[in-house]
């Protein structure tokens, strides 16, 4: 598969780390609207002899790609994504999908008219791990879920655009564990009310904590707490999980810590439990994180699919994003617009 990637970024590395090691995909040039970050993106890699430049419309016609891998900032996903779409490319888009619910409407409505896939990065769903808890909890083991409750507490010092961007969490991290609820529950956002902050000795420009409380489909409710400016006892990158069923209660640390408990016996003020092992499972190939979303994407462009971040579906996700947002400045309980 022939790819162009417009985005020379350090997200991009990431990318790159995965093609390389897939010999069915051939990156054919290099944009960015700073030459020079192409072209270093260019010698890291080993790309010397492949194109670079900053007209992303030029890139295409002179390179004729199938695909798009859309690594640039959360504002231009969109213009870029119609654009590549136009020249008939299928496009692979880091998350979020799109900086506002409209342009991920029209994103999807493009791809839909032009016949392509438009898909996202949410390479946490690509971990063994989370895939182990979710056929767990499918398994029924523990009954039918009731409530997901999910940690997120990072120290993150970045420098560059994230310490001065507008609801930093919500748009740029939270997008990444909504996502994981919608697959872990199979359930569809109907409701939030959300609380942003940014707490003192903060060194982001705007709010960097939140709070949120989602209804989801089936009555579930997912719980979320997290901050990007929290110094000490992190979680991991993945969250910490406890996902409540009505026979018993699964966590997890978002790493190899997994513990289950369900009911034995009734009758008494504390039903008696048991320990339940959470059974490893067969993941297939949608392991490895961004490799995974990747191997899957060219793997639908080439055979035909539908992968499982396309954006017809993603778009809930980051009506999620967006509807928290909403909250958080009304003050209220929102519903959820898909």
């Amino acid at each position: 598969m022939r790819a162009l990637l417009v985005g020379c970024g350090g997200i991009s590395r990431a990318w790159l780390r995965s093609v390389m090691q897939m010999p069915d995909v051939e990156i054919v040039a290099l944009v960015d609207i700073r030459p020079e970050a192409a072209q270093s993106l260019a010698q890291e890699f080993g790309l010397e002899a492949v194109p670079t430049g900053t007209d992303l419309e030029r890139m295409l016609e002179q390179t004729a790609p199938e695909a798009v891998f859309n690594c640039t900032v959360p504002e231009a996903h969109a213009a870029v994504a119609l654009t590549a779409l136009r020249h008939g490319c299928h496009v692979l888009s880091e998350k979020p999908l799109a900086h506002s619910l409209e342009d991920a409407t029209r994103m999807v409505a493009a791809a839909e008219a032009a016949g392509r896939i438009l898909a996202v990065i949410q390479n946490r769903r690509y971990d063994a791990r989370i895939r182990r808890l979710r056929h767990f909890v499918a398994s029924g083991a523990l009954g039918p879920i009731t409530t997901v409750n999910c940690d997120f507490f990072i120290g993150a010092h970045f420098g560059g655009f994230r310490d001065h961007m507008e609801h930093v969490l919500l748009l740029d991290m939270a997008i990444h564990t909504f996502d994981q609820a919608r697959f872990l529950t199979s359930a569809d956002p109907v409701s939030v009310y959300c609380h942003e902050w940014n707490p003192a000795g903060s060194w982001y420009d705007r709010d960097a904590s939140a709070v949120a409380i989602f209804e989801m489909s089936g009555g579930i409710v997912f719980t979320y707490r997290g901050s990007w400016c929290a110094e000490g006892l992190n979680t991991t990158w993945e969250g910490d999980w406890r996902i409540i069923c009505e026979r018993g209660t699964v966590s997890w640390d978002g790493a190899d810590g997994f513990k289950a408990q369900a009911v034995a016996a009734t009758g008494t003020f504390l039903s008696q439990l048991q320990e339940v092992a959470v059974p490893a499972c067969d993941p297939g190939d949608r392991i490895g994180g961004h490799a995974g979303n990747i191997r899957e994407f060219v793997r639908c462009v080439r055979e035909g699919g539908i992968p499982e971040t396309v954006a017809s579906d993603n778009v809930k996700s980051l009506a999620m994003v967006f509807a928290a947002i909403e909250s958080a400045r009304e003050g209220k309980r929102v519903q959820v617009r898909i």
